[in-house]
């Protein structure tokens, strides 16, 4: 990495450990990420590992306040962009679908409520409750059902979570070269984003990696990207923010903000409007 994306890089952490220390958990998250990118776009796999402990930190911070409300909310009726969101725990079930749960945690995102969104299919005929989670992979596991499938409770919740991340772990291909692990890992952790293992995992990663591309030995760059990180874009004036300090400090032209967002879902019609039940 030359010295002025180096040095526009650790400006980034700089301003993500300021907003850590006054506890402004979105504002972090967004600076780690933009660094981390700016770092693998680099080859700087030794950098992106020490990125990833402040990240994790951010999203644990805001992972926490959801679940200190100790209130679990399902959704299961249309999401319209104007809908009301709180610092709970959502489940998104049937009718609605994974790409529906992505929205509704971007929504959260976008407005930075620290909001946690997963997403259960309908049950399997051995009784196993499936999970989903989509980005720029989706990520699939079936775990053990809720004691009541009406009622699942915090802690069935906290643990489908951890099941999830898990698969995403389990799934990564550990015989592939180490920079395909840790862009297969980014893609996962773009679906996952409130699972700390795929931070620990993506920066052990990254270490593994940093030592194997040794001075002169130069990391296939990263694929395009099949599905922006809606992590990075939590509105145009967050993105023209970031995009013009990195700019300023190598002489880059900014990203337009122009680019184009995740797709967008049409909400689904219904007569009675948005439903919500919450146990």
């Amino acid at each position: 990495m030359s010295a002025a994306k180096t040095a526009s890089v650790q400006s980034l952490m700089t301003k993500a450990q300021q907003a850590l220390t006054r506890n402004h958990w979105f504002e972090a998250e967004r600076l780690c990420a933009k660094a981390l990118d700016m770092a693998r776009a680099a080859g700087d796999f030794n950098l992106m590992s020490r990125i990833c402990l402040p990240l994790q930190e951010a999203r644990r911070q805001r992972r926490e306040i959801a679940f200190d409300s100790g209130r679990l909310v399902t959704v299961d009726d249309a999401i319209p962009e104007e809908r009301a969101i709180e610092p709970v725990c959502y489940l998104v079930q049937p009718p609605l679908v994974g790409a529906d749960a992505r929205r509704l945690r971007l929504i959260a995102l976008e407005r930075e409520i620290p909001a946690i969104v997963l997403c259960r299919e309908p049950r399997t005929q051995l009784g196993l409750c499936p999970l989903v989670a989509i980005g720029q992979v989706t990520i699939r596991t079936r775990i053990d059902p809720p004691r009541k499938w009406d009622k699942p409770t915090l802690d069935w919740y906290a643990e489908a979570l951890e099941q999830l991340g898990d698969a995403a772990i389990e799934t990564l291909d550990t015989g592939a070269e180490l920079s395909k692990q840790v862009d297969a890992l980014l893609e996962r952790l773009d679906a996952m984003p409130d699972h700390e293992k795929l931070h620990q995992a993506l920066a052990e990663t990254c270490r593994l990696a940093g030592r194997h591309y040794v001075e002169g030995v130069v990391a296939p760059p990263r694929a395009a990207v099949r599905l922006r990180t809606g992590e990075e874009q939590f509105g145009v004036a967050h993105r023209a923010e970031l995009e013009g300090d990195h700019a300023e400090s190598d002489g880059e032209e900014p990203v337009s903000p122009e680019d184009p967002a995740p797709p967008r879902l049409p909400a689904r019609p219904s007569s009675k409007g948005p439903r919500r039940s919450e146990r």
